[in-house]
């Protein structure tokens, strides 16, 4: 999977991206990544890649012309562009499953993301793939979105997680909140893990986790139940 990211704060990504299991993952040939300034894609002296808004208002709007030569520059047959925007789609499990199984199939990410009071309207119209939006709520730019989307579509490529099963008991991936866990040590201030997990017997634990899962998504978040559950 290949992802390139376009900002005017590149560092940003790269800070976060090029660590941990994110690292290890490139490391390991299981994605490329690479962060981009969308400045280097201008042609006036002060590199300007904003300007003000047609009809007035505050802030700036980030010009067509750099953005359309950067996507064009790297942009193959195999391209979807996501722009992270507050318009978009909700991000959720499934849309990063969606992704990762695109990125599995051989395809290629541009990410662009948004400054300021946004992107020129031309770019969502003659561009864009799609757009994502990571919450109800403003960011300060949209690099900090696209690390939180790239980081959530990487994590269920087979091989990035130690355990790939892993991926398959968080939550949101069965569609409930995950169950509690406990390690070392049994016993903590008087605060003792629950006997069963030192039962040994795997199918009790298994219908332990199931129904703590449940009841955790029915107290926090009931939303995600189905009607005949909740």
């Amino acid at each position: 999977m290949r992802i390139d990211v376009l900002s005017l704060f590149p560092a940003i990504a790269s800070a976060a991206l090029c660590e941990s299991m994110m690292k290890r993952a490139q490391d390991a040939g299981l994605f490329t990544f690479k962060s981009h300034d969308l400045r280097d894609w201008t042609h006036d002296k002060y590199r300007r890649a904003d300007d003000a808004p047609y009809g007035g208002g505050q802030g700036m709007v980030m010009k067509c012309e750099p953005i359309f030569e950067a996507v064009e520059s790297l942009r193959t047959p195999e391209t979807r562009v996501v722009f992270m925007g507050p318009c978009g789609r909700r991000f959720d499990q499934r849309i990063a499953q969606e992704y990762s199984d695109f990125g599995a199939k051989g395809g290629h990410l541009i990410i662009l993301c948004g400054h300021y009071e946004g992107v020129d309207q031309r770019v969502l119209d003659h561009l864009v793939d799609d757009e994502i939006s990571v919450g109800d709520y403003v960011l300060t730019n949209g690099v900090i979105a696209a690390v939180v989307f790239v980081d959530a579509i990487v994590r269920l490529i087979p091989g990035v997680l130690g355990d790939d099963a892993s991926a398959t008991d968080d939550s949101f991936a069965t569609g409930l909140l995950e169950f509690p866990h406990y390690t070392r040590p049994p016993e903590y201030r008087g605060w003792k893990i629950p006997d069963i997990l030192l039962s040994g017997n795997h199918a009790h634990i298994e219908r332990w986790r199931r129904e703590q899962a449940l009841e955790r998504t029915r107290q926090r978040r009931p939303d995600l139940l189905p009607p005949e559950v909740g």
